[in-house]
């Protein structure tokens, strides 16, 4: 039996809580473009990111352990795939578009540079005077202009709310500027969701790593209260930890923090008795969050990552190399464009030297940053 686009719209308004996104009310893409006969708008933007050239090259760049230090670390593809699971997860729970959460987590990290957020300091630091760098708005640049894949229109000609929800990505480290997205709005829920999925994703994930490298001991997070409630859920108290133990123990941390954020946010969402999707746009706070003692028990151990694995000696040492990279890259590329590849060059008309020089820059992986470095600044290397 096939399921027409028309007929997954009408399950999925059935399914969908008052305050979801529907896919057959979206607000449209800028280009004029056919829908598929069997997907939804928002499956078919999924599909299409997919497919990109930066989302495949998100397997070679850092989330916090450069590429090659490790195939088991995670990268920012893994990431990006596990943000997007959790983000399902809370968004069937809740009742909120599953495809258009997922469209706009896999979508969420296309604009990072390599060498993870100090890449992208370097960057904003040598386009300070030309419009800075912000991976958010990296992002969206990559499916409105960069990706050529289309002979009708320029990027992927995505819905409103993807893109919407692409330029309202927010955490404690990153602030949207939604200037030309209406402002005045909070992201619907399918943008929040994508937002607490990417914070908890890194929280749970780079502790699994710090532990798994040995930068971080489980003696070290003594007194560390999340920590603590692991422990005694699994009945862990040994002083050395296996690998079986550790899957454990990050499993039940996800759980405990997804069960905590969509009882919360059910909580809310029921006493603010919003009914529709502006509705909850207009509401003075995000509905998604977690409990206050779960927020108190989040921000303890995310202060303990920062000083013990995001500061730690062997991170901040790639962090400097990789500041080092880029700049020379960049420095390199305007004193002589030429170096340049052509089909790189042939941009800069369009888009100004330093912006071109900054497009290709982020666009590559940590590996080829290093292998270009090597080439323009090794004598030995061939170029």
């Amino acid at each position: 039996m096939l399921f027409t686009r028309e007929q997954l719209e009408a399950i999925e308004d059935q399914a969908l809580a008052p305050y979801g996104c529907r896919s057959r009310n979206s607000k449209g893409r800028e280009y004029p473009d056919d829908e598929p006969d069997y997907r939804t708008a928002f499956q078919r933007d999924r599909d299409r990111i997919l497919h990109t050239t930066a989302f495949r090259r998100l397997e070679y760049k850092t989330q916090v352990f450069i590429n090659y230090e490790g195939d088991y670390y995670r990268t920012r593809l893994t990431h990006t795939l596990e943000v997007a699971q959790i983000g399902r997860t809370i968004a069937r729970a809740l009742g909120a578009n599953e495809d258009l959460v997922e469209a706009i987590c896999l979508a969420h990290d296309l604009g990072h540079p390599p060498f993870g957020h100090s890449g992208e300091a370097a960057l904003h630091r040598l386009m300070v005077d030309y419009g800075g760098f912000d991976h958010n708005k990296q992002s969206l640049r990559i499916v409105t202009k960069l990706e050529r894949r289309y002979p009708d229109f320029p990027g992927l000609n995505l819905t409103w709310e993807v893109r919407e929800g692409i330029v309202k990505h927010e955490s404690e480290y990153d602030v949207a500027d939604a200037s030309e997205y209406n402002p005045e709005l909070r992201g619907h829920l399918e943008a929040q969701i994508a937002n607490v999925a990417d914070e908890l994703a890194y929280t749970a994930h780079d502790l699994d790593d710090g532990l798994r490298s040995g930068m971080i001991t489980p003696q070290m997070l003594s007194g560390i209260t999340l920590w603590e409630i692991l422990a005694e859920s699994v009945g862990w108290h040994e002083t050395v930890l296996d690998e079986l133990t550790r899957h454990r123990l990050i499993r039940r941390l996800i759980g405990i923090e997804v069960s905590d954020l969509v009882y919360t946010t059910d909580q809310r969402l029921r006493e603010s008795n919003v009914k529709s999707v502006e509705e909850l746009q207009r509401l003075p706070y995000n509905v998604i969050g977690f409990s206050e003692d779960m927020h108190r028990r989040n921000r303890q151990l995310k202060d303990f990552l920062y000083t013990h694995l995001y500061r730690h000696h062997r991170v901040m040492r790639m962090a400097v190399k990789a500041e080092r990279i880029l700049q020379d890259l960049f420095n390199a590329y305007r004193a002589e464009p030429s170096m340049l590849p052509r089909h790189i060059q042939e941009m800069i008309d369009e888009r100004g030297l330093e912006r071109t020089i900054c497009d290709y820059l982020a666009g590559m992986t940590d590996r080829y940053a290093i292998e270009e470095h090597e080439k323009l600044f090794d004598p030995i290397t061939k170029p």
